[in-house]
C-alpha cells in the first residue's frame, strides 16, 4: 500500500480529505494547499496550533475609516452574532468554499453597505460564483434579521452598525487566514464557536482600529 497523494511512501494516517491513507509528508505539505481538509480531522485541529499566519499590518487594512471597537461591537452584539453564524452556516452548504471565497464576498458586502450608508444604493457583486452565492446568502440573512426586528416592535439596526460588522468580520479573517490556498481557519474558528461545543477566544489584535 502507497500514500494516495505522492504514490510513492507508505501511508501513515487516514485522510477524510481524499477520502484515502496518505503519507505524514503529505499531509503536512498539501494540507489545505490541494486538499480541503474537514474542520473534524485530528491532524488539521492539532496543525492549527501550530499556525502562525503572518501578522497584517494594521496602517494597511482596508476600511481603516469604520471604526470598529470593543463598545461597538457588544452594542451589536446579537447583530454580530447573527452575521457571524449566519455567514458560517452559508458557507459550509457550499462544497469547495474557503476562506479566500469569504474575503472576497465580504469585500463586496463592504462596498455595497457603504453604498447604502451614504444613501446612494447598488450592488458590488464578486465575480467568483462561490464568494456571489455567499454574498446572495449574507444579504438575504442580514434583511430578514432586520424584518424580525421590526415585527418584534424594536429599532431597526442602521446600516452603519451592519458595515461595522462586516468590517470586524473582515479583518478578523485577515487575522486568521494562514496563508493556505484552501485556508479555513477562519471558517474554522467560527466553527469551533457555532458548530461545535463553545470555547474561548483567543485574543485577536485586530478589533480595535
Amino acid at each position: 500500500m502507497v500514500c494516495a497523494i505522492c504514490r510513492i511512501r507508505r501511508p501513515r494516517r487516514d485522510c477524510p480529505g481524499v477520502q484515502g491513507d496518505i503519507c505524514a509528508q503529505c499531509c503536512g505539505r498539501e494540507r489545505e494547499v490541494t486538499v480541503t481538509c474537514p474542520f473534524e480531522c485530528e491532524f488539521l485541529q492539532e496543525s492549527r496550533k501550530h499556525d502562525k499566519p503572518e501578522p497584517a499590518d494594521l496602517e494597511e487594512l482596508p476600511n481603516r475609516d469604520v471604526r470598529v471597537s470593543e463598545k461597538i461591537l457588544e452594542e451589536n452584539q446579537e447583530l454580530v452574532a447573527f452575521a457571524s453564524s449566519h455567514l458560517l452556516q452559508s458557507a459550509l452548504s457550499v462544497p469547495g468554499l474557503v476562506d479566500l471565497d469569504v474575503r472576497e464576498a465580504l469585500e463586496s458586502l463592504i462596498r455595497t453597505w457603504r453604498t447604502r450608508d451614504s444613501g446612494l444604493y447598488y450592488e458590488s457583486l464578486p465575480e467568483n460564483r462561490l464568494a456571489l452565492h455567499l454574498f446572495r446568502a449574507m444579504q438575504e440573512g442580514i434583511e430578514d434579521f432586520r424584518r424580525q426586528e421590526t415585527q418584534a416592535g424594536y429599532s431597526r439596526t442602521r446600516d452603519s452598525a451592519v458595515l461595522t460588522t462586516l468590517v470586524f468580520l473582515q479583518r478578523l479573517e485577515l487575522d486568521r487566514n494562514n496563508g493556505r490556498l484552501r485556508s479555513r481557519a477562519f471558517l474554522n474558528l467560527l466553527w469551533d464557536f457555532y458548530g461545535a461545543p463553545p470555547r474561548e477566544p483567543s485574543p485577536s489584535s485586530l478589533i480595535l482600529p
